[in-house]
């Protein structure tokens, strides 16, 4: 294996291996349900569980951007649009697909499409070849086709597509997601594998952070453009959610500025979100007409059921409170969205995480 210094990115792609045990873990000790997971993780019984701060912070983050997904979905498929589709950017190992396509709203879901630097996705392709329980969803094994040397993987509704996301969109993404190719239209057709008709959901966890903020703005404005061209008619529904760390001018921020350099990992994507104000700003240069954060600690306090909270909290003896709440106030989801003039902008400006019934969750 390459080391960090003859392949500067191993580092940062060491950061999905991080979030999938943590996530595993997470599981393991039923913060939450994830029946796919392990097939992503090479050899998931033999992984230790994470520390109980990691499990906490790991419960919030996914909580809070599930309820996200579940009400854009809701709200794509009240809109008389067909369903909508989802395009998670830096996927690494995460397992949604297969969540939502088992689950309730999984009807709804036309289409979805990874992106990933090409040794992350051809692991996946890999790994979802040799599961049953992961391919089986994805259809018919002769609707699943590795392409592009084994780094990319083409089904009906799921894609997975190798790029590097700090490259010109214009390079990295246009010839894979916007050119038409045979089958990449709703039936046999021909059309591109991004439809441009659908309200679209763009999913940034922890990706932007680890890009210069050119490459990232320029990455949001290629979706914004191709959903909001110039005369293309009536634009199709916009959305993103980022996840990431903010505000690491603090001295606590600085300590994890140290242990993330310790790693060979660099965050030049915080700089211009100094703080919490600042977040929303990320999608309102770009046109959003609505967009808001939440720190992971608020979430957590004020957006996850009282019941949810005292249940995970009885999993483990968590003894670090005091840095819980530092950490979870470092950790930021922000989401915005860009809809047109008629497509119900009073609908999508409602789009956003629901407060618990009470008002502060309290630690038992």
């Amino acid at each position: 294996m390459l080391s960090h210094s003859l392949d500067p990115d191993a580092a940062i792609r060491s950061t999905d291996s991080d979030a999938a045990l943590a996530r595993l873990s997470a599981v393991q000790k039923q913060y939450l349900t994830d029946p796919y997971i392990r097939h992503l993780v090479p050899r998931a019984h033999f992984q230790p569980p994470r520390p109980p701060l990691i499990n906490v912070g790991t419960h919030a983050r996914s909580t809070a951007i599930d309820g996200l997904v579940d009400d854009f979905m809701r709200i794509a498929a009240h809109s008389n649009s067909g369903g909508c589709q989802i395009v998670s950017l830096g996927a690494g190992s995460d397992t949604r697909f297969w969540r939502i396509a088992t689950g309730e709203l999984g009807a709804s879901l036309v289409r979805y499409i990874e992106v990933d630097f090409p040794e992350v996705t051809t692991k996946k392709a890999m790994a979802i070849k040799k599961s049953k329980q992961l391919a089986n969803v994805l259809g018919e094994p002769a609707d699943i086709k590795i392409a592009n040397g084994g780094t990319s993987l083409h089904s009906p509704r799921y894609h997975l597509i190798s790029a590097d996301l700090r490259q010109a969109p214009e390079q990295s993404l246009h010839a894979a997601l916007s050119v038409p190719v045979p089958g990449g239209g709703l039936k046999d057709d021909t059309g591109p594998i991004l439809l441009p008709h659908l309200p679209t959901l763009l999913l940034f966890e922890c990706v932007l952070v680890y890009m210069h903020s050119d490459a990232s703005n320029a990455l949001v404005r290629w979706f914004v453009d191709y959903f909001h061209a110039p005369n293309s008619g009536e634009p199709a529904p916009l959305g993103a959610i980022v996840y990431e760390m903010f505000g690491l001018q603090d001295p606590f921020g600085q300590v994890m500025l140290t242990n993330m350099k310790a790693r060979s990992i660099t965050l030049p994507g915080a700089v211009p979100y100094p703080n919490f104000a600042s977040l929303p700003s990320r999608f309102l240069q770009h046109g959003f007409q609505h967009a808001q954060a939440l720190t992971l600690r608020d979430i957590r306090r004020k957006y996850i059921r009282r019941e949810e909270v005292h249940r995970t909290s009885k999993l483990e003896m968590l003894d670090e409170l005091e840095e819980l709440e530092l950490v979870l106030a470092h950790y930021a989801i922000t989401w915005g969205v860009k809809v047109g003039r008629i497509s119900g902008d009073s609908r999508w400006a409602a789009w956003k995480l629901q407060p618990a019934p009470e008002d502060r969750i309290e630690e038992d």
